[in-house]
């Protein structure tokens, strides 16, 4: 996971995520990103070992349609919203937004294993 200020570009957040990927999780050899990144991009990963595979949008159409591989992370963030803090900007340090995401995430998976109920902050 990396958090960055809002200015910085997914192209250049991206090749530092993949650095960090290459160095300290070296089992993965897989990854999908969406067309924002640039070409430069997949040839760096490549270089890492690293397969990223850029997901394009099907034909366009007038309705709505699921994207591949794009869903997984949208329901990700879903689930990960439900912790109050994550909803508003609070933190101001990238540290701080990346260990909330963390202890979210460590809740959310220790609520799956235990097959607890996760209380919702918006009532329901």
């Amino acid at each position: 996971m990396l958090v960055t200020a809002a200015g910085v570009h997914d192209s250049t957040a991206g090749g530092h995520l993949l650095d960090h990927l290459a160095t300290h999780h070296r089992s993965i050899t897989k990854a999908w990103a969406d067309a924002g990144y640039k070409n430069t991009v997949v040839e760096h990963a490549a270089t890492r070992g690293i397969d990223l595979e850029v997901v394009h949008r099907t034909a366009p159409s007038r309705t709505f349609t699921v994207q591949p591989r794009r869903w997984v992370i949208e329901r990700t963030l879903g689930w990960l919203m439900h912790h109050r803090r994550l909803a508003r900007d609070y933190e101001t340090l990238p540290a701080r937004s990346e260990a909330m995401i963390q202890i979210a995430a460590i809740d959310l998976m220790s609520r799956r294993l235990t097959g607890e109920a996760t209380p919702n902050w918006r009532g329901t």
